[in-house]
């Protein structure tokens, strides 16, 4: 009878020895297993020490505890079983793994805490009504999302073409000469500065041109455009040089000019990139208070002129109803959370349109 293929590979398969503690290998329940057994003992003295004491058991340090008693435990029994550089790789899973955790550990308690704390003023009320004449509970935030939303679209106006044609400066033009150096050089020296720094800067500038005390919308769009302009211009340099220069000769070869081709080759072709290096941007001001403090103010009534007086935002709205709480001190708290969940939901929106203008607008490689 004639042996066919699949029978065959069935006998293979069913004639392979089990992998054990002897055969060189750990078996694939092992790290699973070990990993169990070490949160286990990291979790022992803290438990007998809560028993002890009456107090609850420290969760953080028996999962500090039980990660370091993992990694030596699959570094020792890999090293014994499976040799020095199985064991090595082992190890250095195991550390970006833990590393790993450790960095999602804040980012996944911070959106736990504000969405349980901020939902409970998540209600209509809060979308459709400021804090006009209002003390104690009620109110909304509904001036400060307009100003929020106002500003930041203000200074993403005015930092993008800046910032975006400052790199096509660099990449297009510029190359290594004297003057892209020392643009190059201001940018990297504007990437640092405290937002406080920016702020001062553009209550300086409209002081001069206004008078001091003067508080405005625009005066915080300034602001956070100078810090918006160096993140706009790493981004979009970093994109626009992973342009392949085959495609800009081939568009002088055709006799396109050089301005023609930055428009309709270089940057359709960088859109995705030099979109999301925006948006990276647009996040990173969006929750900046110090400066908005110092040049935008704060204020309880709706304003949508950003050249006439002070404009409420999200960020200074959360820090003054956190920091000057009345009575029920609850509502104050409350409010404040929801104004936070609210930034973070207008920032993870706005994410979401960036990817998809970047999907309907990045150039197609299929045919």
């Amino acid at each position: 009878m004639t042996v066919t293929a699949p029978e065959t590979s069935r006998a293979a398969v069913a004639s392979r020895p089990a992998v054990s503690l002897s055969s060189g290998h750990l078996p694939r329940w092992a790290p699973w297993a070990l990993l169990g057994v070490a949160f286990l003992v990291g979790a022992a003295p803290f438990a007998v020490q809560a028993m002890a004491s009456g107090a609850e058991l420290n969760i953080a340090g028996s999962v500090i505890l039980g990660a370091v008693v993992y990694l030596v435990l699959i570094y020792v029994i890999s090293r014994i079983i499976e040799g020095s550089r199985k064991a090595v790789d082992r190890l250095v899973t195991g550390v970006v793994t833990v590393a790993f955790a450790i960095a999602m550990v804040p980012l996944v308690s911070v959106a736990v805490t504000v969405v349980a704390t901020g939902v409970a003023r998540f209600d209509g009320l809060f979308f459709s009504s400021s804090m006009r004449g209002v003390l104690g509970e009620g109110g909304g935030a509904l001036h400060a999302i307009i100003g929020t939303l106002l500003v930041t679209l203000a200074a993403a106006v005015i930092s993008i073409p800046i910032g975006l044609m400052t790199a096509v400066y660099l990449v297009e033009y510029g190359k290594n000469g004297r003057m892209a150096r020392t643009i190059t050089f201001l940018v990297d020296v504007m990437t640092g500065i405290p937002s406080i720094v920016a702020g001062l800067f553009a209550y300086a500038l409209f002081a001069l041109i206004f008078g001091p005390g003067v508080r405005m919308g625009i005066a915080g769009s300034v602001a956070l455009a100078v810090l918006m302009i160096p993140v706009v211009v790493r981004s979009s340099e970093e994109m626009l040089r992973l342009v392949p220069n085959e495609l800009r000769e081939a568009a002088y070869a055709l006799g396109v000019p050089k301005w023609l081709t930055i428009v309709k080759v270089v940057l359709p072709t960088s859109i995705a990139g030099i979109t999301t290096g925006v948006m990276l941007a647009i996040s990173r001001v969006i929750g900046e208070t110090a400066p908005l403090l110092l040049t935008a103010g704060f204020t309880d009534a709706m304003n949508y002129n950003l050249f006439s007086g002070r404009m409420q935002t999200l960020p200074v709205f959360t820090y003054s109803q956190y920091a000057y709480q009345g009575i029920p001190a609850e509502a104050y708290v409350e409010r404040a959370w929801a104004a936070a969940l609210t930034l973070i939901i207008i920032v993870m929106v706005l994410n979401l349109v960036a990817r998809l203008v970047a999907k309907i607008f990045a150039p197609k490689t299929g045919r």
